[in-house]
């Protein structure tokens, strides 16, 4: 009877193993199916908004009998962009080259600089205004000045990139850097860290989702501040970017080529700002809420 009541347990505590195991399986496939969900509304969500605005666009121009030369039809949009692509390629890479530059210096130059200031308070006290002052003024009132110093060109141009997203860097790494828990700071000091090491080691990573934030900001000044300044620069003596065309455009009233022309700057600041944003997640959805998806 012993041997009877055994069996019996046995087969009851398998059963009931196969019971949890069948209700974790269930459970891990609904979360999957969930993930999916949201990994497909994601996607679906733009798609949608996009064929909404292309459907309003469409409607106005027939409803309002808008002529071509105000706002032009999609398909013949389309059709410029695919006739004049070879047209285009140049102005692109001169500009991506012009802004990726631009954003680059800014991100050194400017998490840099975050870094001096949150080391030595006295220079934030110092410099800190004037960075400010440098943010408020009308950069395409400065551009000029910039062609008169540096010639037209991609010195010019590079440069107004660069000013003009460098104090997002700036602000957002030093509020980062000034962020820090005080009591990590403490525990820190308690244990002989010195001043440098608290900075690179303890400082630095705990202000990484700031410093993205500033660079997400910066990626697409950056392209405004090439365009801005090929505006003005022009040419600059060989090929132009987006910014010449766009104003060669505008000036000949060829509409559809405009349009496809802000396109492609906004394609260019679109792949910078998606590339900041890939490495920022990459880097942080491990330990910060920032950059985790809901429901993980």
């Amino acid at each position: 009877m012993a041997i009877s009541l055994l069996g019996s347990g046995t087969r009851r505590a398998g059963r009931g193993a196969h019971g949890d195991a069948e209700a974790m399986i269930e459970v891990v496939a609904t979360e999957v199916a969930a993930r999916r969900g949201r990994t497909v509304a994601r996607l679906l969500a733009p798609v949608v908004v996009l064929v909404a605005g292309l459907a309003l666009w469409s409607g106005v121009v027939s409803a309002f009998h808008v002529p071509a030369y105000l706002m032009p039809e999609q398909w013949t949009l389309a059709r410029t962009a695919v006739d004049e692509a070879g047209q285009f390629v140049t102005p692109v890479l001169v500009t991506m080259r012009e802004a990726y530059l631009g954003f680059l210096l800014s991100a050194v130059l400017g998490v840099a600089v975050a870094m001096a200031m949150a080391r030595w308070t006295v220079l934030e006290v110092g410099v800190y205004p004037y960075l400010l002052l440098l943010q408020t003024l009308p950069i395409i009132a400065v551009a000029p000045l910039l062609v008169v110093w540096l010639g037209a060109g991609t010195a010019t141009n590079t440069t107004v990139a660069t000013v003009i997203s460098f104090f997002p860097v700036v602000t957002n790494t030093l509020t980062g850097l000034k962020a820090t828990e005080a009591n990590l700071v403490d525990l820190y000091r308690m244990a002989g860290a010195g001043r440098l090491d608290e900075l690179l080691t303890l400082r630095l990573p705990y202000a990484m989702p700031y410093l993205f934030a500033g660079l997400r900001i910066a990626a697409g000044a950056s392209v405004i501040g090439a365009i801005v300044g090929e505006f003005v620069a022009g040419e600059g003596g060989g090929a132009g970017g987006l910014g010449y065309v766009i104003t060669e455009d505008a000036i000949q009233l060829r509409t559809p080529e405009l349009f496809v022309g802000v396109a492609l700057s906004c394609a260019v600041a679109v792949v910078l700002f998606g590339g900041v944003s890939f490495v920022g997640n990459r880097l942080l959805r491990r330990w910060h809420d920032s950059a985790r998806r809901r429901g993980e």
